[in-house]
Order: structure tokens, then C-alpha cells, then sequence
């Protein structure tokens, strides 16, 4: 099997659909050995920041000399940026290789009566088996959705299991309140095992809590009210956490030092653990984190930045960030978005004062037609433009930008790898 027929079977299995439980992916592992079980984890899941969290962890974890596997979706750019260790993906012919292993597999519990696995199922069983070839000391593992029937939830206890903020997303699968998405997430906390959250509204909180006593799992809170800002720019942030003065992050945001503070909330109960990860090897990590499409700058004259936001809170963080870090500075946005996302509350929240913005329409087939964004956000802004590429997009927001000004596009982490290959990245 090629790395081009792999992708193909891969993706060819989204034909099955996506469901959610966990009968499937363990009858698969079992065929394929448990390779899981040779393994130690950190999970990770929430609305937003699973994915810069796992980044942070896993660049602390690396530093500290841990040989450490880190499983993320979606990807950007490259199929293989969702399964590295460390900062190196899975290459091509290992690809290759593991798909075609698991494939028989499958194929072997198709004849016996059983249901194909689905394409996360497909993906989430090569990378655990890539990790056990590869003999990872852990491996930071991030939720696809949800959490209780995820599956990734097919692991046993892990060191940390791991929650970061909680918003309203996904309903559709995971229920329409707060309460109820955050009890399918609180279902990577296993019996007796250690849990790990930040930021939670009282509502959410409680629901985690109530998880953690029913399963005698023990309950840490990253409180943010430690988080003491010291200066941020273009080029990073330096803030304080607890005993921790002056640590750098790359990543630009306020919502980031959360994650980061988090990281360092769970390297600390690591090493509780017996992990050896000094406040050297925690420095580093998170100085060394990187996390594309995420408030990430691609030019400075004028600023470009492309950002994943892809729902009410993500785009209320993004907000945030545009108004501390370039306060008065006229703004063109590119937005591109899910049909089935928030995008009238995301509108409402980043579009006002905006001086232009231009609507696209994602490469997914699960996209929101250009012309009915740019139709809708007429109501918040008076220059509103459609274009058929996102290349085209690029050039448009750039024609006659002055070089103060901030271009930002946003909406879905599925078209903005089309920016960065733009700006040749």
C-alpha cells in the first residue's frame, strides 16, 4: 500500500458515517493486539483549547526527554501532522504501512459479521499502533468529539485525564446545553484516576465534580485568577502562574496563557506521578510550543493572521485578542464557515468595526455557501465581498491594504492550511 492509498481507504471509510461508541474500535484494537494497552496516556477533550493544550504537554513532556506520542485532529496542511512524537510526524511509508495493517483487520471483522469501522476509528487505531511500534513512554491523545464514546475513550485510566473550556458546539451530537455536553466530556474520567480542568462555568464544573465522585477520581482546578499577565506582542507573551515567574509562549492570546497555565497544572501532577520534568524542562516546553491556526501571524506588513474559530466562544477569544493586541487598527476579515456552526453569533461578536469583510466558501462538503454568509453579514458590516477562491480572498484582502492594517481569516481550521500554502508555509 502507498501513502496515497492509504489516505484514499481513509478516507473512503467516512462512507460508514461516524458513530459514536466504542464496541468497533475495541473489537479492532483486540485484533490488532491492544496495543493500547502497552501505552500510558494523557487524554485531553473539551470545546475549545484541547488542541493547544496538547501541544503545550507535549512539547513539556518532550523537553523533559519523554519519548511522547501526540494524536490531534483535524489537520491542517498534511494528513501526518495528526499523528507525531514530539515535533516529528508519522512519515509517508509508516503511514502506509500501519493503514494497510489495520485495513486487514477491518476487513477481517467485516467478514465475520461486524460493522466497518469508520474513518476516526480507522485513524485512532493506526496511531495507537504506530505509538507501540514506535515504544512512546506516553502519549498525549486528544478526544475527535465529545468524549464518553469517542473513540479515543477506548484506553483504560490515564495519568491525566484533561478538560479545557467547555462551550456550546456540537450539540447536535452532544446534547443542547452546557450540562449535558460537559457530561459527555466528563467521560474520559475514569475510576480512580486524576482530573484536571480550568475556566468552567459553575454549571459545568459541578457536572465534572459529580464524575469525578462517582467514579472516585480525583478533582484539580487550574484557577486563572493565578495568571498574572506581564507583557504580551506579535511575537509572543510572557505571564506569571503561581510560582512560575516570567514564562514565555509563543502563541498570542490571553485564552492561551490559560492553556498554558493548565500545562503546567498538568506536568506538575506528572511528576507527582514519579515523571522526572523539571521547571527547566516546563519553560522550555511551553516557550517551544507551536500550535498553527491559532492566532498565528503570517505577515507583518500588513499583519495577516488566520485563526481556527469556529464557534460563539472561540470567536469571542479571537475578539479579545484583535482588540488588546491591535487596539484602533482598521480590520478586513476573511471568513469562512461550517452550515451547521454558529456563525450568526460569531457574526455578531467579530464583525462590528470591521471595515471590510470577504466571504468564502470552505472545502468541505459540509460548508456554508459564500453568497448566504456574505447575505447575512450585511446586517454588521457595509462592505461586504464574495470571493469564489480562497486565493482569490488572499489577493482581495490584500489590494490597497495599508500596512497598519489587520487582516484576520477565520471561521474553520478546513480552509485556513489553503492560507498558509499561500504564504508558502
Amino acid at each position: 500500500m502507498t501513502y496515497d492509498e492509504a489516505l484514499e481507504y481513509i478516507h473512503g471509510t467516512h462512507k460508514f458515517g461516524k458513530k459514536l461508541g466504542l464496541h468497533n474500535i475495541r473489537l479492532l484494537l483486540e485484533m490488532m493486539g491492544d496495543p493500547q494497552k502497552n501505552l500510558r496516556f494523557v487524554h485531553i477533550t473539551g470545546t475549545n483549547g484541547k488542541g493547544s493544550a496538547s501541544a503545550f504537554i507535549g512539547s513539556i513532556l518532550s523537553e523533559a526527554g519523554y519519548r511522547t506520542g501526540i494524536y490531534t485532529s483535524p489537520y491542517i496542511q498534511r494528513f501526518t501532522e495528526r499523528i507525531r512524537i514530539g515535533s516529528r510526524e508519522i512519515s509517508r511509508s509508516e503511514l502506509a504501512e500501519i493503514t494497510s495493517f489495520v485495513k486487514s483487520k477491518a476487513e477481517k471483522m467485516v467478514s465475520m459479521g461486524e460493522n466497518h469501522p469508520t474513518e476516526f476509528e480507522i485513524i485512532t487505531a493506526a496511531a495507537l499502533e504506530y505509538y507501540y511500534r514506535k515504544k512512546c513512554d506516553i502519549v498525549v491523545l486528544e478526544v475527535g468529539l465529545g468524549g464518553r464514546f469517542d473513540s479515543t475513550n477506548v484506553i483504560g485510566v490515564p495519568e491525566i485525564a484533561v478538560i479545557t473550556a467547555i462551550g456550546m458546539d456540537h450539540s447536535e451530537r452532544l446534547g443542547d446545553t452546557l450540562a449535558d455536553i460537559a457530561y459527555e466530556k466528563a467521560g474520559i474520567i475514569k475510576s480512580g484516576g486524576d482530573a484536571l480542568v480550568y475556566g468552567q462555568c459553575a454549571e459545568v464544573e459541578q457536572v465534572i465534580k459529580n464524575a469525578c465522585t462517582q467514579r472516585k477520581a480525583s478533582f484539580f482546578r487550574t484557577d486563572t485568577k493565578d495568571i498574572k499577565p506581564d507583557r504580551f506582542g506579535i511575537d509572543g507573551q510572557v505571564f506569571s502562574y503561581k510560582e512560575f515567574e516570567g514564562l514565555e509562549i509563543s502563541l498570542l492570546g490571553r485564552h492561551q496563557t490559560c492553556n498554558a497555565a493548565l500545562s503546567v497544572d498538568a506536568a506538575l501532577l506528572l511528576r507527582k506521578k514519579g515523571y522526572d520534568i523539571s521547571e527547566a524542562d516546563i519553560r522550555r516546553g511551553l516557550a517551544k510550543a507551536k500550535w498553527p491556526g491559532r492566532v498565528e501571524v503570517l505577515s507583518k506588513e500588513p499583519v495577516f493572521i488566520i485563526d481556527g474559530a469556529h464557534n460563539p466562544e472561540a470567536a469571542a477569544a479571537l475578539r479579545q485578542t484583535l482588540d488588546e493586541y491591535f487596539p484602533g487598527k482598521p480590520r478586513t476579515l476573511i471568513m469562512g464557515v461550517a452550515a451547521d456552526k454558529n456563525y450568526q453569533t460569531m457574526m455578531k461578536t467579530l464583525l462590528p468595526g470591521a471595515k471590510k469583510l470577504i466571504a468564502v466558501t470552505t472545502l468541505t462538503d459540509r460548508a456554508l455557501p459564500a453568497a448566504h454568509l456574505a447575505e447575512y453579514a450585511k446586517c454588521y458590516c457595509n462592505d461586504v465581498r464574495i470571493s469564489d477562491t480562497i486565493e482569490g480572498a488572499i489577493r482581495l484582502s490584500m489590494e490597497k491594504a495599508e500596512t497598519h492594517e489587520i487582516i484576520c481569516a477565520f471561521g474553520s481550521l478546513y480552509y485556513i492550511g489553503a492560507v498558509r500554502d499561500h504564504f508558502g508555509l
